[in-house]
């Protein structure tokens, strides 16, 4: 070992060290984990401070939808801090005003007007304060094999188990409905069960009592879940009969993530209220917005909007927005996004007949979810939902394999995300699923014929 390979280690160590000792890491203990040491990125890869490059296959958390480091975002948020860095959110700003207007102009229907935040989870918390402001009503009926934040009311709406160990601390009037996911649906008539089951569930709360329903506009980390087909029109259908608010979160499946600007465009339906972050800056600065129809907006013309965050409306966020807005429009992202999802759904087809512990492959646009199985016939997974460390030995190995290999993506029991970047080209995509298919030979290994 050279004297500089001795200062760049020794440098590593500190850096994790410092970070160990005096930070804690989301969802994890924190004894014996080895986080990925970043130095700098660029495009699809992470470089790690020791030279390691590392392609990202799952933009971050399925949020750096431009790729790192783009110049021209840094370039806008340096040039708005030289004029102001923060106002107050009863602060007009020419940035506030301009990127409102162009939310006007990509979100669906008569989705107008923002009120800003700083992440997904506060996004969804006053979606669900605003639903409630507006109708009047209490009750928020959510699906279980969903995700919506950390935050207290936002963990309640979630189906996740993560919300189990809090479960104690959840917010009331939160209502979970099952729905059948494709690959593991049953009978012949699931996809009419599933709306039966809908009405069933809003005659038993009673829909005088439901404030909103609010559903992903396509499944993220639960496994990119497939609805059945039509149900977001079901969905607008029974709120439109009941005065219940319709709210997409497309806190992930938001800015051509899915081919679309948004989610819920790939089912034909213009809801109420949007949840938007992630990629609404590609994760380079935090920042959201809670997008609403202008009858709710017009409510408000007259009485307080009892709404309100220290950081709303931030100039430098603003600012780092609309240029990873306007980024989108002139890298033809949308279009781009599209295309290389048909090219990872062709080669992921090519790949199920190498490897038998794929039982299926759902995927919009770049949102997508491999899910493994030890048996195709009988699609018992290889991990079952919030399995046991001790179901996890295969899963581990294979994200381990993953990592050796020189790759990042996010993974959780059964599930290998995919995500990249949206300005990924083909051949980077081919990388990416060369190291896949090389660590899917130790699930391969304890398949049953």
């Amino acid at each position: 070992m050279t004297s500089q390979d001795s200062k760049i280690l020794e440098e590593k160590n500190e850096i994790l060290k410092n970070n160990l000792d005096h930070t804690l890491f989301s969802w994890s203990k924190q004894k014996g984990i080895q986080p990925l040491v970043v130095d700098h990125a660029k495009g699809v890869y992470l470089y790690t401070h020791d030279g390691k490059k590392v392609l990202d296959f799952s933009s971050g958390l399925m949020n750096v939808n431009i790729g790192h480091g783009d110049q021209r975002v840094t370039q806008a948020v340096v040039k708005q801090m030289e004029k102001a860095s923060y106002v107050t959110p009863a602060s007009a700003t020419k940035i506030r005003g301009d990127l409102g207007k162009k939310l006007a102009e990509i979100c669906p229907g008569d989705i107008n007007k923002a009120f800003f935040t700083v992440c997904g989870a506060t996004s969804i918390e006053n979606a669900i304060k605003l639903a409630r402001l507006y109708t009047g009503r209490h009750k928020i009926l959510t699906r279980y094999r969903s995700y919506h934040g950390s935050t207290m009311g936002a963990m309640s709406a979630s189906g996740d188990p993560r919300r189990l160990k809090v479960d104690v601390q959840q917010a009331p009037n939160f209502v979970h409905i099952e729905i059948p996911y494709k690959y593991r649906a049953t009978g012949e008539n699931w996809e009419q069960e599933a709306y039966d089951q809908l009405d069933r569930l809003i005659a038993f709360e009673g829909p005088e009592n439901i404030a909103a329903i609010i559903m992903e506009g396509e499944s993220g980390t639960s496994g990119c879940l497939q609805l059945p087909k039509g149900y977001w029109k079901k969905l607008r259908e029974v709120c439109d009969e009941h005065g219940i608010l319709l709210i997409s979160d497309e806190v992930m499946s938001g800015f051509a993530r899915t081919g679309k600007w948004f989610g819920v465009e790939n089912h034909g339906v213009v809801p109420d209220i949007m949840a938007l972050a992630k990629g609404i800056t590609a994760g380079y600065l935090p920042f959201g917005a809670l997008m609403v129809s202008d009858a709710i907006a017009k409510k408000f013309d007259n009485e307080p909007l009892m709404l309100g965050l220290t950081y709303s409306g931030h100039p430098v966020a603003c600012a780092a927005a609309l240029e990873v807005i306007n980024i989108y429009e002139e890298d033809n992202l949308i279009h781009r996004t599209a295309a290389m999802g048909n090219y990872m759904e062709e080669r992921i087809e090519e790949m199920k007949t190498i490897h038998p512990s794929i039982g299926d492959f759902r995927n919009k646009g770049l949102l997508g979810c491999i899910e493994l199985v030890r048996n195709r016939k009988t699609k018992e997974p290889m991990a079952s939902f919030n399995a046991k460390p001790t179901e996890l030995v295969i899963m581990n190995q294979v994200k381990a394999k993953i990592a050796e290999l020189g790759m990042y993506t996010f993974s959780k029991w059964s599930f290998i995300f995919i995500a990249p970047p949206l300005c990924i080209s083909k051949e980077q995509i081919d990388e990416g699923l060369s190291i896949l298919s090389e660590a899917l030979k130790i699930a391969d290994a304890v398949c049953e014929s």
